[in-house]
């Protein structure tokens, strides 16, 4: 498809979003729309074996995200999201790096809700953050394994109980290795199957 390899390289080198200009920005929402315009699964929620996985964010628009790499001394590493449908959870996962021996995690988990046939509503449940080293962090799989078994961990690990943290999200693109969600916020996401 045209679109989605003019996506593609569109945004290849522009980490994530941290290196694109205005006119890139541009650019890459109009390709994104014309994607979404073609969306092979119009009814992306019913699409269950194509949505539910692990990915991994090739692009965003989201400032909240991409300003991680802002903080002095750190730099914004991988950043995955599971999709559980069984369980209805999401898990996001950034990986965040800076000086040795302090590479770190960020991770927050969410129960989710169809309220249409591409809109989710999530709210979040429990957020982690800290040192990959502490948390025993190997792998996007690892942790999510070790969350839903109920584990603590020797960092900041909190239960979310405040209404107000949640949102929701619109699938406006999916097929079998790439997804296009834009949220509540107006931000834009694309990820990739792993």
């Amino acid at each position: 498809m045209l679109e989605k390899e003019s996506l593609l390289e569109a945004i290849a080198g522009k980490n994530r979003g941290l290196l694109t200009t205005d006119n890139d920005k541009i650019a890459i929402l109009s390709i994104i729309a014309r994607l979404e315009d073609r969306n092979p699964t119009p009814r992306p929620l019913e699409a269950r074996e194509l949505l539910d996985g692990d990915w991994r964010l090739l692009y965003t628009s989201s400032r909240s995200l991409l300003n991680i790499d802002q903080i002095p001394l750190l730099k914004l590493g991988q950043i995955y999201q599971s999709i559980r449908i069984a369980e209805a959870k999401i898990y996001n996962i950034a990986e965040v790096y800076g000086l040795p021996y302090l590479e770190g995690l960020i991770g927050v988990t969410a129960r989710f809700e169809a309220v249409s046939e591409r809109r989710v509503q999530v709210k979040f449940e429990r957020s982690i953050l800290g040192l990959q080293r502490l948390i025993g962090y190997q792998s996007p799989a690892n942790l999510i394994e070790q969350i839903a078994s109920g584990k603590k961990f020797t960092a900041i690990d909190l239960q979310i109980n405040n209404p107000n943290q949640q949102g929701w999200l619109d699938i406006t693109y999916l097929d079998r290795d790439m997804r296009i969600g834009r949220g509540n916020e107006g931000n834009v996401f694309v990820l990739t199957k792993t």
